[in-house]
């Protein structure tokens, strides 16, 4: 049976842009999983499948709903487990729970600068107002006064990224010489920042993106499917 992925999109239901989701979307082509993706706009996320979740990614998989990338994939991992490994062990999982600390309190904060301004223009109006309201009431300020910092958080970008540039002076992907969820976890950020912005603002010769590269190239070029 199919299993369906719902994920995140704005007027343009052809660019799905969540990080989460594109977590999701690369560990079902790493398990070589059978999926239908079906993006939906923020305000259509809590009607969907009677309310089970107020936000994406969550999947169908037969009778069984899951919400929660990680959750997913540890899911992925028990369900499928004549499937390649998202995690590789218990060390992997708890590696990548560490990845994804790293991940969304460092890199997110700074790529949730330099996007907020694009995603809000992807929206169709009754999502730009819902997010404007839930961002600016996250954030304390207007989207106008983040935008005005853009600048400064691509600046801030490179450095940001230094763990992961550090790391990869050793080994192709985060998962050694194969990558792993925790790979797909810090590309789902990148990926983010490419969908909205056009652009991951970072140098052609950066390891990061060189790693960022051969992660669009998986599955046939999954990644580089969305412009």
């Amino acid at each position: 049976m199919t299993i369906t992925l719902y994920s995140l999109c704005g007027a343009d239901a052809a660019r799905p842009f969540s990080p989460h989701c594109w977590k999701v979307v690369m560990a079902l082509h790493h398990k070589g999983l059978a999926f239908e993706e079906r993006p939906l706009a923020f305000t259509a996320i809590p009607t969907t499948e009677n309310g089970f979740s107020k936000t994406v990614p969550f999947i169908r998989d037969g009778q069984e709903l899951i919400s929660d990338s990680f959750r997913i994939a540890q899911y992925l991992e028990e369900h499928y487990p004549d499937e390649p490994s998202l995690f590789g062990g218990q060390g992997g999982v708890a590696a990548a729970r560490f990845v994804e600390g790293y991940s969304q309190q460092v890199v997110h904060g700074v790529v949730s600068r330099i996007a907020l301004s694009d995603i809000h223009a992807m929206l169709a109006p009754t999502d730009q107002d819902y997010f404007r309201k839930s961002r600016e009431e996250r954030l304390g300020r207007t989207l106008e006064e983040v935008a005005a910092g853009r600048d400064a958080a691509i600046a801030a970008l490179p450095s940001a990224l230094q763990p992961l540039r550090h790391m990869l002076g050793h080994q192709p992907f985060i998962g050694g010489a194969t990558p792993l969820f925790a790979d797909y976890i810090v590309f789902g950020a990148l990926q983010w920042l490419k969908i909205t912005t056009g652009s991951i603002h970072l140098p052609a010769d950066d390891p990061v993106t060189r790693w960022f590269d051969r992660c669009l190239d998986l599955y046939e070029g999954v990644g580089r499917a969305v412009a």
